[in-house]
């Protein structure tokens, strides 16, 4: 097949988006399928070697171009500025929604509602967790997201010597606040686990004198930003991995990446997040200390109970590896594909 690409945020840039994207293109490409990708990302340094063309911030003409060459159009949440060319040239398209059609506030802006109705002209919607799909008016079926497993492995040989970790980037709505105002509730109690902070950001400031105003100063460590190897060396030291997002997570990799590393995960029970939890941890309402320092204080005393969380790992993980991924894009786009004359 002739694969188009469309994401908006591509690599070098760094995100979920930009993981996914480049994952699913590369996994189809080793496939033996011809891959194109579009998006809005530049490389002025050329810092990502990738073995298919990556057409950058490309110009009307050239956009019409590549779709005229594809087969299939995949387009990684939807634009409409690349969109339509699709539609007014009749191509199959496949959208596959990363994130909610929202404003950052929630609310539906009029570009949100035009995208909304877009989504009823395209061959295929694609979702990335189910609470997502319940978003989109059109008939929406899911793709959960993949991740690194040749980074993210547990280390049989590795010394879980730290109790719980957070890795994420340091904004208020990930929710970091929330897990030290939980750790107070516990160090009440004389219950002091051993918190990691992973991640920078605009609140790390914040954080550091919350860490300090709450008598957590001895107990939590911040580490900084970690990735790759690094982070999955880290998150082997640990037993549970915790994403108390605020917001509503669309999907949660980081949750599969703590996960293949050996953590139980404790998460928000809103948005996507729980698909990719599945049966290896536990979820509590978002934004609430209170239910969180209650998990975390019975898995803390329950070793038998985070054993039984791990022992769902292997099965939970197939279903995201990147070829078990791509094969479901690969019917995915199959289906949509028109036939050979």
């Amino acid at each position: 097949m002739r694969i188009l690409v469309s994401s908006h945020f591509f690599a070098p840039s760094v995100g979920g988006i930009e993981l996914v994207s480049g994952i699913v293109a590369s996994e189809l490409h080793a496939r033996g399928h011809e891959v194109r990708v579009i998006t809005q990302t530049p490389d002025p340094e050329a810092a990502a070697q990738l073995p298919f063309p990556v057409f950058r911030q490309p110009e009307r003409g050239e956009i019409m171009a590549q779709i005229r060459w594809c087969e299939v159009y995949l387009q990684g949440n939807i634009s409409l500025a690349t969109l339509w060319p699709a539609l007014l040239s009749r191509k199959p398209v496949l959208v596959v929604h990363h994130t909610w059609i929202s404003r950052v506030d929630g609310r539906i802006a009029w570009q949100d509602r035009l995208k909304l109705f877009a989504t009823r002209w395209v061959r295929r919607n694609l979702a990335v967790s189910k609470a997502l799909a319940a978003t989109i008016p059109a008939k929406c079926g899911v793709i959960a997201n993949p991740y690194r497993e040749d980074v993210f492995t547990e280390d049989s040989a590795a010394v879980r010597d730290r109790d719980l970790v957070f890795v994420g980037r340091l904004v208020s709505d990930k929710g970091c606040s929330i897990l030290l105002e939980a750790l107070a509730r516990l160090a009440a109690d004389a219950i002091r686990p051993a918190l990691t902070v992973v991640g920078s950001g605009p609140e790390l400031e914040n954080l550091k004198a919350q860490a300090m105003s709450s008598g957590l100063v001895g107990q939590v460590v911040f580490a900084g930003q970690k990735t790759g190897p690094e982070l999955a060396t880290l998150l082997n030291r640990h037993r549970i991995l915790v994403v108390p997002s605020l917001w509503q997570e669309p999907f949660g990799i980081v949750a599969l990446e703590g996960i293949a590393c050996g953590c139980v995960v404790i998460g928000s029970a809103g948005g996507g997040l729980p698909d990719a939890i599945g049966p290896c941890g536990e979820t509590f309402p978002n934004g609430d200390h209170r239910a969180l320092a209650e998990r975390l204080r019975a898995l803390l005393a329950d070793p038998v109970g985070l054993a039984s969380y791990r022992v769902a790992a292997p099965g939970h993980l197939a279903k995201h590896t990147r070829a078990a991924v791509a094969e479901a894009y690969v019917r995915e786009l199959d289906a949509i594909r028109p036939p050979v004359r």
